[in-house]
């Protein structure tokens, strides 16, 4: 899954971006408001962190700009300004919660997991078809009750695929979610890791729509 990280501190950006690529997320970085308000598929992210205190601008300017624009990608405000003024007003600007820096990291990821709870209309992390489940938080894939080993990339793709459940996704679709924008990808990347996901879970979950894409059943 894909972040957009809104933060001007350097050094808490490579951090919190290292911190986030190491749980398994692909983090796109904008060091100002210019820079996240340019960027290019803001509504194809899985989330969007935001500070608030940007050099070139408010961040909660930005924040209500992309409600505007109809921009539905969770977004967590991650800021400095800590008064209960401050947080109202960034919640009814249209932020999803509301974090304090300095904040644990621990904390901060399972904030991120309960956006995607809410926003999948589930109370419990872990995501579930027939007898598969995957756990975001443990980074654990089960089958009938048994573990299945994989990889960063195939949990990756497994979790795409299990949150868009039914739906047709496009090879390029897949590789934006997984990569970021400036990583180097291939198209044949999706189908060796599809191939590989098949053989752990099983050929017929994983349906190839010939020149349309994938899609994952239930």
């Amino acid at each position: 899954m894909r972040l957009l990280l809104v933060e001007d501190d350097p050094e808490l950006g490579r951090r919190l971006s290292d911190r986030l690529r190491g749980s398994g997320f692909a983090v796109e970085l904008a060091t100002s408001r210019n820079d996240a308000e340019d960027w290019p598929d803001v509504d194809k992210m899985g989330a969007i962190i935001l500070d608030l205190g940007l050099p070139d601008g408010d961040g909660l300017d930005l924040l209500r700009q992309w409600r505007d624009a109809r921009v539905e990608t969770p977004i967590l405000i991650l800021t400095a300004r800590g008064s209960w003024q401050d947080k109202v007003e960034g919640l009814n600007a249209g932020a999803d919660d509301f974090v304090v820096k300095p904040v644990r990291f621990e904390e901060l990821q399972a904030r991120l997991n309960a956006l995607f709870r809410r926003q999948q209309g589930s109370r419990s992390n872990v995501l579930e078809a027939g007898d598969l489940s995957l756990d975001p938080v443990a980074r654990t894939v089960a089958q009938g009750g048994r573990a299945v080993a994989v990889s960063k990339q195939e949990f990756r793709l497994l979790h795409l695929f299990m949150r868009r459940a039914g739906q047709v996704m496009s090879q390029a679709e897949i590789l934006d979610d997984l990569y970021e924008l400036d990583a180097e990808r291939e198209l044949n990347t999706v189908e060796v890791l599809v191939g590989r996901l098949r053989r752990k879970i099983g050929r017929t979950r994983i349906v190839t729509m010939r020149g349309m894409g994938y899609r994952f059943d239930r």
